[in-house]
Order: C-alpha cells, then sequence, then structure tokens
C-alpha cells in the first residue's frame, strides 16, 4: 500500500484516540460497514460481597461503551462459519 509499518501504526493510534475522545464525550462514533460505538447507561443494581456473599452492596449507574456490528462486518463474518466449525472439530 505504500506506507510503512510504523505509519500505519501511528495513523490508527490517532483513529483511536478520536474514538476514545468522542466517546468521552458522550457522542456515538459510526464507522460505516463496520458498525458504531455508543455510550450508554448501564443502571445501577446490588450486587453481592465475594467475601461476604450474604451482604448486598449498591453497584451505582455507571456510563458503558456498546458495539454494535454494521450489516456488512456482521455478513462478513458470518461466512466464515465453516472455517470456524472445521476448527472446533479439529
Amino acid at each position: 500500500m505504500g506506507i510503512t509499518q510504523t505509519m500505519s501504526s501511528k495513523m490508527f493510534h490517532m483513529v483511536l484516540e478520536i474514538v476514545t475522545r468522542e466517546l468521552a464525550n458522550a457522542n456515538n462514533v459510526v464507522v460505516r460497514d463496520f458498525g458504531t460505538f455508543e455510550t450508554k447507561v448501564a443502571k445501577g443494581r446490588p450486587g453481592r460481597n465475594p467475601k461476604d456473599p450474604n451482604k448486598t452492596i449498591p453497584i451505582p449507574d455507571r456510563a458503558v461503551v456498546k458495539f454494535q456490528v454494521g450489516k456488512a462486518l456482521k455478513e462478513k463474518v458470518a461466512r466464515t462459519l465453516p472455517e470456524l466449525k472445521r476448527r472446533e472439530d479439529q
């Protein structure tokens, strides 16, 4: 492709920085044909203390990142099913 591994690594990390910045600002990031990264609220819930399972501790709401696979990626990955099954059988 005409670019070095170092240059492609730098470009990839720049893209990751942009995606991270946008998600940190509560913005969704759409990568056409790949998928959508979006920030959502994970509702708080009661949790258990592993050291004392009889005690319930509140787990507060928190911001999380969700990924929704795009149609093109989903279709390409679906075509790998025969290969994945072949690997399982080995």
